[in-house]
């Protein structure tokens, strides 16, 4: 599945971080945007040297959800693992 590219500009436009965040409170439920925090805080342990087994315990969820994360830093051309970098 690839995401709407007008939803993409639309967001891309969104120039406050308080109007994004009312933006994504808008259009996702609370429990996707805790799914997408989540996400974003194990690619972050991840990046600092966490192993997956700590992470699975700080945030009580399987090690599948940290392997995907995994995959997605091991790959030198992750816009992820760039921004990390930066």
């Amino acid at each position: 599945m690839t995401i709407d590219p007008e939803l993409l500009k639309v967001i891309s436009s969104i120039d406050s971080l308080d109007d994004l965040n009312r933006f994504f409170e808008d259009i996702f439920t609370p429990a996707e945007l805790d799914d997408i925090s989540l996400r974003w805080k194990l690619l972050k342990d991840l990046h600092d040297g966490l192993t997956q087994r700590k992470i699975a315990e700080k945030y009580g969820i399987s090690l599948c959800k940290i392997t995907r994360g995994s995959k997605v830093l091991k790959n030198k051309d992750s816009l992820v693992l760039k921004m990390l970098n930066s």
